[in-house]
């Protein structure tokens, strides 16, 4: 009430207002800062905008950050972030759909929505690769949170029923950001390649099994049967709701709609994502669930979209809306979490979700290509590509933190290594190119022994000249503002 309050003080909304332009020319500052460094321009808006509230306190002491924003201005600026994650994730879990659509051969429906082609990675290829990049980190993840429980580090552990607090660390080190992936694909040329195919396959399903099992983790958060029970009847109530959107949105009335008022499909869309976000969270579930759910329920298609998905325009705008937001969020995340929890937080920890991090996802991506029939080269740029973990992670370690399942020392250590991974992604692919370029011109075509020559590094990541499915940008334009994550 306090926060509503806000709307009726002009004061207070230009407060809020001027606090949101300040926080959208950090994230400005943070892509261009990203550019620069040739990494994701979500890292630059992650990272500056999570340090932004602790590098005031450190400048300036706290009283200056309290009095630049106070109280009721934090708590609008909170509400904004909060209501731009809902609007973010409806693209993001839409961007998910293909998950339906796996059949035995992966059906018609994924190679599409991700730009395969024939004659790229087998399904088996890409199954195996789920099961490594998949089962290994929940692996890593629980021996993490085994190192908390040994090392007896309470400030990590916090409450939450022992359950569910293994499951939610072991989801939050198997996470992909699909979008980020998608995008880093695009920007390499990457599109088409068999690594980029099959890792970009392989984040799909892991990310839409990440989502099933971090409900599962809320649920066991209950901490009790009874409890357990209304996380089901929650649960219930939103999967209803998802049917009825996805039902209605498939009506002729709710299709003319799409068509012809986009602007006001979106509107009705982002009211939809925030009414079912704030009903899962007062079921004491987690705002992103229902937003998630939404988002999954919004029927997807192949072709045009004014033909056979008259909501992906809609769904691409209620996204880009939540992206431009999404700066607010990562401010948010950095005053609250950052600086209660850095004191907190052993560096012991941060290493192994750290080690542990890298070691889950590369292994298990490695072994899972090798094992689906890959050659070395591909197997080795799939392990680097499975590592990217962007805003995806920070969604469910908000998730965790909303639900009181993880502490704040403990998000803090995986935020690190969510971040320090992703950045990694870029100069490793690099390297890796600059290795077998250096192997190439060291065999040299002029030694028969040594068979021709092998063509260019970049030459096996795609037949011809990079190409860009057509609709990989379609679909990742709902977050290309915030390069999605």
């Amino acid at each position: 009430m306090e926060t509503l309050s806000i709307l009726g003080d002009a004061p207070r909304v230009g407060h809020v207002l001027v606090a949101l332009a300040v926080i959208l020319l950090i994230a400005l500052a943070g892509r261009a800062l990203a550019r620069a460094l040739r990494q994701p321009a979500v890292i630059g808006e992650i990272v500056v905008g999570l340090l932004s509230g602790p590098a005031v306190i450190v400048l300036f002491g706290r009283g200056t950050l309290n009095a630049l924003l106070p109280g009721p201005v934090f708590d609008g600026v909170k509400l904004i972030a909060q209501a731009g994650l809902v609007l973010f994730l409806v693209g993001l879990a839409h961007r998910l759909g293909p998950v339906r659509e796996l059949g035995p051969a992966h059906g018609p429906g994924l190679a599409h929505r991700l730009g395969t082609e024939a004659g790229g990675p087998g399904p088996g290829g890409t199954r195996w690769v789920v099961v490594g990049a998949l089962g290994v980190p929940l692996v890593t993840g629980l021996f993490l949170a085994g190192l908390v429980l040994l090392t007896d580090d309470r400030a990590a552990r916090g409450s939450a029923p022992l359950p569910a607090f293994l499951l939610m660390v072991a989801v939050s080190m198997s996470i992909t950001a699909v979008p980020v992936m998608a995008r880093i694909l695009t920007d390499r040329g990457m599109t088409r390649s068999r690594a980029g195919q099959t890792a970009l396959g392989a984040a799909v399903v892991i990310d839409g099994v990440g989502w099933l099992l971090l409900t599962l983790a809320i649920g066991l958060g209950r901490g009790s049967l009874e409890g357990l029970q209304h996380s089901v009847r929650a649960l219930g109530f939103g999967v209803l709701c998802a049917l009825a959107v996805r039902y209605g949105l498939r009506t002729r009335a709710a299709k003319a709609v799409g068509v012809r008022l986009p602007r006001t499909a979106a509107v009705l869309l982002g009211a939809v994502a925030v009414v079912v976000a704030i009903a899962m969270d007062r079921l004491g579930m987690t705002a992103i669930l229902g937003a998630a759910l939404v988002g999954f329920s919004v029927p997807g298609g192949e072709g045009a979209p004014s033909r056979s998905a008259p909501w992906e325009g809609a769904v691409a705008s209620v996204s880009r809306a939540g992206a431009v937001l999404a700066p607010a969020f990562f401010v948010v995340t950095g005053i609250t979490v950052l600086t209660g929890s850095f004191a907190d937080t052993s560096w012991q920890l941060i290493a192994a979700a750290l080690v542990l991090g890298c070691l889950g996802k590369g292994l298990g991506g490695y072994l899972g290509a090798r094992r689906g029939g890959h050659g070395r080269a591909t197997a080795r740029r799939v392990a680097v590509l499975m590592n990217t973990r962007g805003l995806t992670e920070l969604v469910a370690l908000q998730a965790g933190l909303s639900a009181g399942i993880l502490t704040g020392p403990l998000a803090l250590a995986l935020i690190v290594m969510a971040l320090t991974t992703t950045a990694m992604t870029g100069p490793l692919l690099t390297l890796l190119d600059r290795g077998e370029r250096h192997a190439a011109e060291g065999r040299g075509p002029a030694n028969p022994r040594n068979g021709p020559a092998p063509r260019h590094p970049r030459s096996h990541l795609s037949d011809a000249r990079p190409q860009i499915s057509p609709d990989l940008p379609r679909q990742s334009r709902a977050g290309e503002t915030l390069m999605t994550g």
